[in-house]
């Protein structure tokens, strides 16, 4: 079982808006937000660097690391987890992998309507999970993570559902023109995805003893690569069977 007092340090890199957080038990020490078209290995050290410093913490005073697993950028996915998992190893601190999704919805825990994480998967598709909020705080996934077009996530709203994430804000006219009142459209804050409630969710999870193995801790990407569907493509026109 992990200590209760716990510092906490999370990032996340999934998407172009790249976040990092300090956490001390329950008092947010720092958060760093910013959206950028530039690939996050430029900054995402210098980053953390920075945000320690400005708390007078050393990167030793860490008591465990958090990093989302996706989906989003295969990249950016990649460039979070091993910084992250790097660390937590070097350091042999506890470590969580937390669904980027999950993190997306985390602060609609007190919300009293269903709850769609929508985030960009281009190729006109979206990552998406549906959540139920408890009124509480917390929001139970009650979906699998999917990756879907904007038409067949029309399909499954039944009832007003708030909308968060990226994916809305690039296909916020046409759901609301197919959606109507069902639709409820959240603050700007709502779309992005903050460090801070990946440290929220890693802390509950320590708590619980339910850190995961830095070693084997692999990313959610919900789809095949570019480069895997590429292999794939070149095995069939071999006529070699993947299983």
């Amino acid at each position: 079982m992990f200590r209760v007092l716990m510092k906490i340090l999370a990032v996340d890199v999934s998407t172009s808006s790249g976040s990092v957080a300090l956490l001390d038990e329950m008092e947010l020490k720092a958060e760093w937000s910013l959206h950028s078209a530039r690939t996050h290995n430029r900054r995402l050290l210098k980053t953390i660097d920075l945000l320690l410093h400005q708390v007078n913490w050393t990167v030793q005073d860490v008591d465990g690391f958090a990093v989302t697993l996706g989906p989003g950028s295969f990249t950016g996915i990649r460039i979070g987890i091993s910084t992250v998992k790097t660390l937590a190893w070097v350091l042999q601190k506890p470590y969580a992998g937390i669904p980027t999704l999950d993190a997306l919805a985390a602060p609609l825990g007190f919300a009293a309507s269903p709850v769609c994480t929508l985030l960009d998967a281009r190729k006109k598709e979206l990552y998406v999970a549906f959540y139920q909020p408890d009124g509480n705080g917390t929001c139970r996934r009650s979906s699998p993570y999917l990756v879907k077009s904007p038409e067949h996530v029309l399909r499954e709203i039944q009832e007003t559902t708030l909308f968060c994430g990226d994916g809305w804000l690039l296909h916020r006219d046409w759901f609301l023109s197919n959606l109507g009142d069902q639709a409820v459209e959240l603050p700007p804050p709502f779309h992005t995805i903050r460090a801070s409630f990946v440290a929220g969710l890693a802390r509950q999870r320590f708590l619980q003893g339910a850190g995961d193995d830095p070693m084997s801790s692999v990313p959610i990407y919900v789809r095949a690569s570019e480069a895997e569907l590429q292999q794939q493509n070149k095995s069939h026109e071999c006529g070699i069977v993947v299983w």
